[in-house]
């Protein structure tokens, strides 16, 4: 999937906990083609001074491609003309499934052990929430949210094409009915 230039897709975070987590996160970015991550705090910082740890999960590289900036406010980093979305389980939140994704979308995810500042949710377009029995990892959140908005899209790059571009090299395997055809 490739954003058109319609489409921008920038990811905030509330002050990080784990480098694990964001290395996650970017590796989502790659997938789903967000254009920028940004994040407060100095945690993530912190942690990823440790090593390449928050590297581990991100086996494409997306890192080198999307920008990561460590930012004072993600209300003074929104992008011109998007729709602020936060994603989180707040009360009086729509729940995923029933929300239509805007095309210049800034969404902002809270931290792993706590929660997006009220001033954030008060300055939100929309707060949706992933309905789940107990709260999941930031990094799992993200990728749920980004492939609930490539599920909902009208134009989808779906073909044989995009799995040979996109799987792993040392996956060749091929849907048996798939072979009978060649």
């Amino acid at each position: 999937m490739v954003n058109s230039s319609l489409q921008q897709v920038t990811i905030g975070l509330v002050n990080p906990k784990t480098p694990v987590n964001v290395g996650g996160i970017m590796r989502a970015a790659g997938c789903y083609g967000v254009d920028n991550v940004c994040y407060t705090g100095k945690r993530y910082e912190l942690a990823a001074k440790s090593g390449d740890a928050q590297y581990d999960v991100d086996t494409k590289d997306a890192a080198k491609r999307i920008p990561l900036t460590g930012v004072e406010s993600l209300l003074d980093s929104v992008p011109d003309g998007a729709t602020i979305v936060c994603v989180d389980l707040v009360v009086g939140a729509t729940p995923l499934p029933l929300f239509s994704h805007p095309d210049n979308a800034f969404y902002i995810f809270g931290p792993e052990d706590g929660t997006i500042p009220q001033q954030l949710i008060d300055a939100a377009d929309d707060v949706v929430y992933v309905p789940t029995v107990g709260c999941m990892n930031l990094a799992a959140s993200v990728n749920v949210l980004l492939y609930d908005r490539l599920a909902k899209m009208s134009q989808i790059k779906a073909d044989d094409e995009l799995i040979k571009q996109s799987r792993d090299n040392n996956n060749r395997t091929k849907v048996k009915h798939w072979l009978k055809s060649l």
